[in-house]
């Protein structure tokens, strides 16, 4: 099986990782953790990294921390893994979901300023609140979708306007600028994955990062069950237990210094299939930004034989998948806000494909792949 998105582990992990074995540091405390979050921080140009158990966690910490209430609506786009929109709900806050635009499958900066001018006003306490509900509009959350980006800087200037917080949701974007800037950093807090099929990985594992002290600090504390005392077990609020533990830390660090070198073969990969499936059926590529110059985490392209091109490929030993069903289309999210002229997403969804983009390709893995597409759109021709 040619794998979709598999972890390259080539580097120092089982050195790091011995090491904490050998001297017993293989919980939360300890010395990965910090130079872990240290190098996270110093490769996205952010002050501070706060490491957590996963993407999830972070986001839901993040919003937390922007003060993300129950009741509230936090906008997020309706084409993103479910996590970004579960970690809303943790909140006991309610998603706006915003379609996607047709050629980068990132939320629809139009759509979402047409959303806050038409359907919401600001109150005399400076809030946002969406006029049909009277429910505030607290946060947005931007997806950097299969780790591209949008224009993100005209999502913060629309989202500074309605004094909106601001946070990243960047689990798949690790390695991706926007004009010289590194996702994440756009906002008051960005947030990292770092899951077994991320670009690089901890087996599981977040990261905040933030420009902002006070908020590095809380989310440290509240991440570690808000514990108060270092010696007695006083906690002087709610806490969570969010914290990464060394030994992910560990592994972290390893894959850290591999990043520069995967970032090079996702683009050689990127650069492969796009120049040999040009003109290949009715193949669609997602549209890079000229200001983006992205991580091209995991290769998806729009086709309208996704189906039976899936099937084909999975038969054959080439593991492929559809890309995420529209938050819209789930049933726990069926009755929340949707905002879209067209249902881009629903499209989206229909006819897009990833297919393997594991570092560890070889150019004999590409050329399989590359022809077993082929011979699907010939046999149909």
């Amino acid at each position: 099986m040619i794998l979709l998105s598999a972890p390259n582990i080539a580097g120092n992990e089982w050195a790091y990782i011995k090491d904490c074995l050998d001297s017993g540091w293989v919980s939360s405390v300890g010395s990965y953790v910090t130079r872990f979050e240290k190098a996270v921080a110093e490769y996205t140009g952010a002050r501070f990294g706060v490491a957590c158990v996963n993407g999830t966690n972070a986001l839901h910490m993040a919003l937390m921390l922007r003060n993300v209430q129950a009741g509230d609506l936090v906008i997020v786009p309706n084409i993103t893994f479910i996590a970004s929109v579960n970690a809303i709900k943790y909140c006991g806050a309610n998603p706006v979901l915003i379609d996607v635009d047709a050629n980068t499958w990132q939320m629809d900066e139009n759509l979402l300023r047409r959303f806050l001018e038409e359907d919401c006003f600001i109150s005399d306490e400076g809030k946002t609140i969406h006029r049909s509900s009277g429910k505030t509009v607290a946060a947005i959350m931007p997806v950097h979708v299969l780790g591209n980006m949008g224009n993100i800087e005209e999502i913060c200037s629309i989202a500074h306007r309605y004094q909106l917080a601001v946070v990243e949701d960047s689990t798949e974007s690790l390695g991706s600028f926007y004009n010289g800037k590194h996702s994440g950093t756009f906002g008051e807090i960005g947030c990292f994955s770092f899951n077994g099929n991320k670009i690089i990985t901890t087996g599981g594992g977040g990261m905040i990062v933030t420009n902002d002290e006070a908020i590095a600090k809380k989310a440290k504390h509240l991440t570690t069950q808000a514990k108060s005392d270092p010696f007695e077990y006083i906690h002087d609020d709610v806490g969570y237990n969010y914290r990464m533990v060394n030994l992910l830390a560990a592994m972290g660090l390893a894959q850290m210094e591999q990043l520069p070198a995967f970032i090079e073969t996702k683009k050689k990969i990127n650069n492969c299939y796009r120049r040999e499936l040009t003109g290949v059926g009715d193949i669609r590529f997602q549209e890079i930004l000229a200001n983006a110059d992205v991580n091209h985490w995991l290769f998806t392209f729009s086709t309208s034989e996704r189906q039976p091109l899936l099937d084909k490929l999975n038969e054959s030993g080439i593991q492929c998948r559809p890309f995420w069903k529209p938050m819209n289309q789930l049933p726990m999210f069926a009755t929340d806000i949707y905002i879209s002229a067209s249902d881009v997403s629903g499209g989206v969804y229909r006819n897009c494909i990833s297919i393997p983009s594991s570092t560890f390709l070889t150019p004999e893995n590409l050329e399989t792949i590359v022809g077993a597409i082929k011979k699907h759109f010939h046999s149909i021709a």
